[in-house]
């Protein structure tokens, strides 16, 4: 009995070969020389069955010709996406922490990392041995930038052509396996970027077996969209099924992340990526996941409830937060950030109600952006300060604490980690690296080329880079991708950025009220650059104030917000200007002076 419709599963000393291929007359299995004719298995489908076990390399041959193509649905590409492909058999890795089970959703806190820059060797056994690190700062869930196989010797991973295969360079399936044990191991959760909506521009060997995978509908901006609603779409729908479940049962998975959902394009009753969702949950068989979608218009749909209409995902990423964040900090309103103020409102906003565009007119886009959200609440939506793509369309993929101050950098931690979202870092973050981050691609010519000039193309829409003086990374070129590799000695040596991370994400896992699921926010803005957000739970208060301008005096500040609470007058239980984080210091409260040093953050609770 097979688990799944396509690919090679090894079972019982044998293995099941079974691939989608509907315009074929015949499929023949190559196995190193010997061809096995595949017997046809209706509706485009070939299957044979082989004494084979674990590591045979394989492919097919369709219609009789000579040249040998690798599997589809491939478990593993030793040699690349155009080479042959290798059987595995997912069941004799021997799993170590099976009881591993995720924390509730309000105490996570995701690191984003891609495997090929985390560290020196770009594998999986040498990101393992990073981890206890990240867990020693408060780390809960790592989110792994895509893996799916991959042309060339290194790249960002979202133009993956084998959706089943881990990328080759990482290492082989079971040392993914490891890690993921690993983490478990250590209390940490690992949740998989996938990307859907398109396959990349080299080794789509998909297409060439069932050409119906491409639509003939939609336009897509990355390449060829995929058929998820016309003729032949439930064949095509099922593969991603598969891959959903294969991700879960064979790796044990705690989620994803699904990449750009706004270019997965399907008219059907049920969005394929409610289906994913659903697929995905029931494959976990009663252990939690958690499912987050990136969507750039950040419609609410993906993560209300399937009776509600919704697409079941956990939260969704925001990009606002972020857009108005990064404004505040750098000033810099270029672009997709020319819609926001950088304002205390703003992030004040953003903290209440999650989305700030949730149907009003978006100038950048010349159309309205979002739609009603009001009743989405603001855990169910992850906010950062950095990630892959922001942090790459700096124009020299610079760090965020690169281009702010440090003072306004380090309150913008402390808003980011103890606000009612989900928050999210990027690897180096915790530790403010000084290695950019930039877009790299190992595409063969003329591709690289395309590519080369795409990449300008989409980052002259921040106008400062025409500047002759601004000379853009070339993404082929290696030293792009070795730049981008994170420094060992600056994991260890900025011991200021780790305490500032590891104290925050502390309080926020272990503080009785911003450790409370059920905690309510409320706030106020007093001018452009000064906020507060006042947390309740458990008949408890905390005031978290942010000042990104210049030293004030709270408690001259006229708004019922700042008021004490009933159990006595505030006191101070954390702020940014520690000499530890690098700051300046700050003068104790006293009963008519709360000063709030410029560019800081301050936790008050009660005195009690």
């Amino acid at each position: 009995m097979r688990r799944h419709p396509v690919g090679a599963e090894v079972r019982r000393g044998a293995t099941s070969f079974r691939v989608w291929a509907p315009g074929a007359r015949a499929v023949s299995l190559s196995l190193g020389g010997d061809d096995v004719e595949m017997a046809p298995d209706g509706g485009g489908y070939f299957r044979a069955e082989v004494k084979v076990g674990a590591g045979q390399r394989y492919g097919f041959k369709l219609d009789g010709r000579d040249d040998v193509l690798p599997d589809p649905a491939s478990r593993f590409q030793p040699e690349g996406p155009h080479a042959l492909s290798q059987t595995v058999d997912p069941a004799i890795f021997a799993w170590r922490h099976t009881a591993w089970t995720l924390g509730p959703m309000h105490q996570q806190v995701v690191y984003e990392m891609h495997i090929g820059t985390f560290t020196r060797e770009g594998t999986w056994t040498s990101a393992a041995q990073k981890l206890p690190a990240l867990k020693d700062i408060g780390i809960t869930l790592l989110e792994v930038m895509p893996v799916a196989e991959f042309p060339g010797a290194f790249g960002w991973g979202y133009d993956g052509v084998q959706w089943f295969a881990p990328y080759h360079g990482y290492g082989v399936p079971d040392d993914f396996r490891a890690f993921i044990d690993a983490a478990h191991g250590l209390g940490l959760g690992v949740v998989l970027d996938v990307v859907y909506n398109h396959f990349g521009p080299d080794g789509n060997y998909a297409a060439v077996f069932a050409p119906p995978f491409i639509s003939r509908t939609y336009k897509n901006e990355w390449g060829d969209a995929l058929n998820f609603d016309g003729d032949g779409s439930e064949d095509v729908r099922a593969f991603a099924r598969a891959n959903v479940r294969s991700w879960i049962e064979e790796f044990r998975l705690d989620g994803f992340r699904f990449d750009a959902v706004q270019q997965i394009f399907d008219a059907s009753a049920e969005h394929l990526v409610a289906e994913l969702t659903r697929e995905a949950r029931a494959a976990a068989a009663g252990r939690e996941l958690l499912i987050f979608g990136e969507h750039e218009p950040q419609h609410a749909m993906l993560a209300r409830r399937p009776e509600d209409g919704g697409y079941g995902m956990d939260a969704i990423w925001n990009d606002d937060f972020h857009h108005a964040a990064v404004v505040a900090l750098t000033g810099s309103r270029a672009a997709y950030y020319s819609d926001y103020e950088g304002s205390a409102r703003e992030l004040v906003a953003a903290a209440r109600h999650g989305f700030l565009f949730q149907g009003q007119h978006y100038a950048w886009q010349k159309n309205a952006r979002g739609k009603p959200a009001l009743d989405l609440p603001v855990l169910r939506t992850v906010c950062y300060l950095e990630n892959h793509d922001q942090v790459a369309n700096s124009a020299a993929g610079q760090r965020l604490h690169q281009r702010a101050s440090a003072g306004g950098m380090r309150a913008m931690t402390a808003l980011l980690l103890l606000g009612p979202w989900v928050p999210l870092l990027f690897q180096g973050q915790e530790f403010g690296s000084s290695r950019p981050f930039l877009f790299f691609a190992d595409h063969r010519a003329p591709l690289s080329n395309d590519v080369a000039k795409g990449r300008g193309a989409f980052m002259a829409q921040f106008r400062h880079i025409l500047d002759p003086e601004i000379v853009l990374a070339v993404p082929h070129d290696k030293d792009t991708f070795v730049r981008c590799v994170l420094d060992d000695d600056e994991r260890t040596g900025n011991s200021a950025e780790i305490a500032l991370h590891r104290d925050l994400i502390a309080l926020r896992q272990t503080d009785p009220v911003l450790a409370d699921g059920a905690r309510v926010t409320d706030g106020s803005a007093f001018d452009a650059d000064r906020l507060v957000l006042r947390f309740h739970a458990a008949r408890r208060e905390r005031l978290l104030v942010l000042n990104l301008g210049a030293t004030f005096d709270l408690a001259r500040a006229s708004d019922p917000l700042v008021a004490p609470p009933a159990g006595g007058p505030w006191r101070v239980l954390w702020h940014s200007e520690r000499p530890i984080y690098g700051g300046s210091g700050m003068p104790p409260l006293d009963a008519r002076r709360w000063e709030i040093p410029g560019r800081a953050a301050v936790l008050l609770g009660e005195n009690v």
